[in-house]
């Protein structure tokens, strides 16, 4: 696998399953093993409605399901369920006086 710049660089692919051909979207986040340093699994943004919004929970793809990294796109292989985890829950914004 090739070596990733910065964290940011894996923002700009897209997450394509090679075992639907499903697009997934664009990585969001990541999930790293504080003992060890390592990047343990991405995470892209669950479904989302017309405007681009994510609106349900978001994918977790172990690093292990990765099959490729391309300049542009991220192949992974997952076969099943996705493993997903609950967006967290933004408060509503007040006014103060």
């Amino acid at each position: 696998m090739p070596e990733l710049d910065t964290l940011d660089s894996l923002k700009e692919r897209e997450v394509i399953n090679v075992c639907d051909g499903r697009r997934l979207g664009y990585v969001s986040n990541a999930e790293l093993d504080l003992c060890t340093g390592r990047l343990t699994a991405i995470i892209v943004p669950g479904e989302c409605n017309f405007l681009g919004i994510p609106k349900g929970d978001d994918i977790i793809i172990p690093w292990e399901c990765i099959e490729r990294l391309g300049r542009d796109i991220i192949l992974v292989r997952v076969e099943g369920e996705y493993r997903r985890m609950p967006r967290p829950k933004k408060k509503p914004f007040k006014f103060v006086n």
